[in-house]
């Protein structure tokens, strides 16, 4: 009887958010259906190609060498610290929570063979283009937050641009943009700790 009774109060609180969790997902899913069954021919080459010019974040790397070469310390300071970001998000999001989340990405099913990015084979959650984007934004804004502005709207498109090519659920590309964002301040705080450190040791 006390056993029923604690399973009984244990089970509870548990139902709710089970049911919670259900709704949320089912939400997804329609924004991801409604996003891939929207017929956009215009948009659907642009975002194909931008996706792919984020794999292994080829284009951060390239706007941190345009801000190194042309922003003079600050840009310099501004793309090591974006770069920083993107390495820790990634080994955090690939590394860590990929393996644990194990998600399956979308059934494309209903998604125009011209508008779809080549599928991953890691679990969809959460999204490490993303997480790498925001990351890189955040980075570059802690120390340039001008220039971070584009950057950050790139950022976002990118995002979107994997629920479009139909590789990611809307909530994957939002858990990576938080955990990207937020890694970011976590770098950008650690190096200017580090740096400042490293000022007071020279003599």
């Amino acid at each position: 009887m006390v056993s029923l009774f604690a399973t009984s109060l244990s089970a509870k609180p548990q139902a709710p958010l089970r049911g919670w969790l259900g709704d949320a997902e089912r939400v997804d899913h329609a924004v991801y259906a409604a996003i891939t069954r929207t017929d956009t021919p215009n948009l659907d080459a642009a975002m194909v190609r931008l996706t792919q010019a984020a794999d292994r974040s080829r284009l951060w790397l390239a706007i941190a060498a345009m801000l190194a070469s042309t922003r003079g310390a600050r840009g310099r300071r501004a793309a090591l610290t974006g770069l920083t970001s993107v390495a820790l998000t990634s080994a955090v999001a690939n590394l860590l929570i990929k393996p644990l989340s194990r998600r399956r990405r979308p059934v494309r099913g209903d998604v125009a063979p011209g508008r779809q990015a080549p599928m991953p084979l890691s679990s969809a959650f959460p999204s490490g283009h993303s997480a790498s984007a925001f990351a890189f934004a955040g980075g570059v804004g802690s120390v340039l937050p001008f220039d971070a502005i584009p950057i950050r709207a790139l950022a976002a498109v990118v995002a979107y641009s994997r629920v479009h090519t139909g590789v990611h659920y809307p909530a994957d590309a939002v858990a990576g943009a938080l955990l990207g964002s937020t890694l970011a301040q976590v770098t950008a705080r650690a190096l200017e700790s580090w740096s400042a450190g490293a000022a007071r040791e020279v003599p």
